[in-house]
């Protein structure tokens, strides 16, 4: 399968923080969610995608081309969203499609004004004046207007009402109805992710803990709770890591199927993104 992102031994170093050796891939026609605690890298990690930050190591392909060398070839065809929109308060929603209909080769006009009249965003009204959510599907009307490729998300749901959010995930889904495309969907909204996301890749201190499918992360991982007094006479060799209290555990387990053979009197749930990410973040390794 075509990938439309790959990253391989990614680093980047700074004085109080590094992103090392950093590897996963977007392949075309689905959607990657990145996940991580605040300070995990993964704005970082973005900007590194797109040449704001150069690597000190490792390689970062899109569609098959280096980010650097053949930078002005492949931003032609990436479309971003950030949390905060960067055009001037004083523009247009029209300002913006003259401008950028300067910038990218493929802009298309027409595209922009249905994607106005689709999210009820006003031609004319200033951006200052704009409401997020308004603010946010503009972003997503100016990313989507040179018809991309390869569409970058950094918390670009955050802050918006469900109803929003849901149009907006629905309109990602639309998107990559074009095998020839791919989403990289930073958020920290799990729930979005769990609904729209073909894969997670889970960044925390500025290293890969996973990237899979998440399919494979519904069927099998688990947390598997019991009493304290139950929990610490438990073979602890299957745990990725453990929360201890004062009368309950809980244990990240990578075979919930195996969890319930082995521990028969134990609960053992499915484990959601949100859990994962706390277990590995504040669990114990045993």
């Amino acid at each position: 399968m075509e990938k439309i992102l790959e990253l391989s031994g990614v680093c980047k170093n700074f004085p109080s923080f590094s992103l090392r050796d950093v590897g996963f891939s977007v392949p075309a026609g689905s959607i990657m969610g990145l996940i991580g605690e605040n300070g995990a890298g993964k704005t970082t990690l973005i900007r590194l995608i797109l040449n704001e930050l150069r690597r000190d190591a490792g390689t970062i392909r899109i569609f098959g081309k280096d980010n650097i060398r053949d930078e002005t070839a492949v931003k032609e065809q990436i479309g971003v969203v950030f949390d905060e929109l960067c055009f001037p308060g004083e523009f247009r929603a029209k300002d913006v499609g003259a401008v950028l209909g300067r910038v990218f080769r493929t802009w298309d006009d027409g595209l922009f004004r249905r994607c106005l009249g689709d999210f009820s965003l006003p031609d004319n009204k200033k951006i200052k004046d704009y409401s997020k959510g308004m603010k946010m599907k503009l972003g997503i009307a100016a990313a989507l207007s040179h018809r991309p490729r390869l569409l970058i998300l950094d918390e670009a749901t955050g802050g918006l009402d469900p109803v929003m959010r849901s149009d907006i995930l629905d309109l990602l889904l639309d998107f990559i109805q074009d095998e020839r495309r791919g989403v990289l969907f930073s958020s920290h909204i799990t729930s979005d992710l769990e609904r729209a996301a073909d894969s997670v890749t889970f960044l925390h201190a500025g290293r890969v803990v996973f990237s899979r499918a998440k399919d494979d992360l519904e069927d099998h991982m688990g947390i598997l709770r019991c009493g304290a007094s139950r929990f610490g006479a438990l073979d602890k060799s299957g745990f990725l890591r453990v929360r201890r209290g004062a009368y309950e555990c809980e244990a990240l387990v990578a075979d919930r199927a195996a969890a319930k053979r082995n521990y028969p009197d134990a609960v053992v749930d499915p484990a959601s993104l949100d859990e994962i990410m706390v277990l590995i973040a504040k669990g114990e390794t045993k």
